[in-house]
């Protein structure tokens, strides 16, 4: 099984794509600042295989590269950030407040 990431910014979304058939994606919004994650979905057939995990950590790192402050205000990607505390330096710190992080 072979994933790929891409950023389909004409959608403002992240989409996994598993052996060339898309299997989820993760909405974002833009500031001039801040990538907010405003939905993540993951299809039936793929769920319990990772892929979900897979295509967050790309998003996030691929938005950290960019230079955007991370927004995890979609439960999935809260609870990946949650999970992963090597993330929570990437959310602003008015943020981590109000989302329940650790400051």
């Amino acid at each position: 099984m072979s994933t790929e990431v891409r950023n389909n910014t004409a959608l403002e979304r992240f989409e996994i794509y598993v052996d060339g058939d898309i299997a989820g994606y993760a909405e974002y919004q833009d500031t001039a600042s801040e990538r907010g994650f405003v939905h993540t979905e993951v299809y039936s057939m793929y769920e319990g295989q990772g892929i979900g995990r897979d295509l967050v950590r790309s998003a996030l790192d691929s938005s950290r590269a960019e230079g955007y402050g991370i927004l995890p205000l979609c439960p999935m990607v809260k609870h990946f950030v949650e999970t992963h505390g090597e993330y929570v330096a990437s959310v602003p710190h008015w943020a981590r407040e109000r989302l329940g992080l650790p400051q």
